[in-house]
């Protein structure tokens, strides 16, 4: 088992199964231009052996389908395929929603029990205007057939000054009243905003600011979570949970256990990081030979991971998977 002197393992693998994305976020994409697919992105076969060679190199057991946009790859049905047959605890997917309800079969019949919904405001014309795509409608019609299938859901919000601070409570309303998790995640110092502060300043929403505004409607305790989770969670007794992932007000970089495979084959530690390390040939060669070269490249990226707390990062968070 490759573990750091923290006590630090990977356990969880977030893979990019394409960098192409239907949307463009303001946080995301500062200049609007959607992202597409790479030229050089793997195989849905090589990144479902790369897959299979992490769960046996260091421990995997939990992977989380991402993007870009995983609803929009043509990969994805022939990887889930083969991702559900390697005895994973828990195979789960982030999505926009907007292909969510014609892609629900597909999903269902993988074997999907969880998935996570970005969603930043039930306002439609502010949706349009931070996702610079899609329709709202269409995103909660997917939800509400998801739930109705069995799928348990998580939203994602990104709470923005000036954006969309407005919806906090308005979406924390609809989330606890149909039994979804509405997770808040603290705006990260990442891509553009790495090299704006001032940008960053302007839009962060502080951990301490939501519980002040959602105190204001709510009693709320907070609840138990898993060592290695980045959530910050709290029940509101009666009527449901929500989470903080507090990046920048309560740090977890001390129990991180994430690895991320990008789209084209890159491996990344630590999104604090700019260091990454090149996978994609090893996966066309035989486990005796790829395994070795792959442990000791899953030791760099361990050590790529920051001690404490993430000090920013040039990297743009579609890219690497969410």
């Amino acid at each position: 088992m490759i573990v750091d002197r923290q006590g630090r393992r990977f356990r969880n693998l977030r893979i990019s199964l394409t960098s192409a994305c239907n949307y463009a976020c303001t946080y995301c994409v500062p200049n609007g231009k959607r992202l597409v697919a790479a030229q050089d992105e793997l195989s849905a076969e090589a990144m479902a052996r790369g897959v299979a060679y992490l769960i046996e190199a260091a421990g995997i057991d939990r992977l989380r389908i991402t993007g870009g946009e995983p609803l929009v790859s043509p990969k994805l049905e022939a990887f889930m395929g083969a991702v559900g047959q390697m005895g994973l605890s828990d195979i789960s997917l982030t999505t926009n929603g907007q292909l969510l309800a014609r892609k629900l079969p597909l999903l269902v019949e993988a074997g999907i029990k969880r998935i996570n919904v970005s969603l930043d405001t039930l306002d439609a014309n502010a949706f349009r205007s931070i996702a610079r795509g899609g329709d709202l409608a269409t995103v909660l019609d997917g939800m509400d057939q998801a739930r109705a299938a069995g799928i348990k859901i998580k939203v994602n919000m990104v709470p923005l000054r000036g954006q969309n601070l407005d919806q906090v409570m308005p979406l924390l309303d609809y989330c606890l009243e149909r039994g979804y998790e509405l997770r808040f995640i603290e705006l990260m110092r990442m891509g553009h905003l790495a090299k704006d502060s001032n940008a960053f300043l302007q839009q962060f929403v502080s951990l301490q600011q939501l519980l002040s505004l959602i105190g204001e409607r709510y009693e709320y305790l907070q609840a138990n979570a898993p060592v290695d989770a980045t959530a910050v969670r709290y029940e509101v007794p009666g009527k449901g949970f929500f989470g903080v992932i507090a990046n920048e007000s309560v740090p977890f970089c001390r129990t991180c256990s994430r690895l991320r495979l990008s789209s084209t084959g890159w491996l990344h530690g630590c999104l604090s990081s700019s260091n990454r390390h090149y996978v994609g040939d090893l996966l066309d060669k035989p486990r005796h030979q790829a395994l070795p070269a792959l442990q000791g490249l899953l030791m760099k990226a361990l050590g790529d991971k920051q001690e404490v707390a993430f000090s920013g990062g040039a990297t743009i968070m579609k890219i690497i998977g969410g």
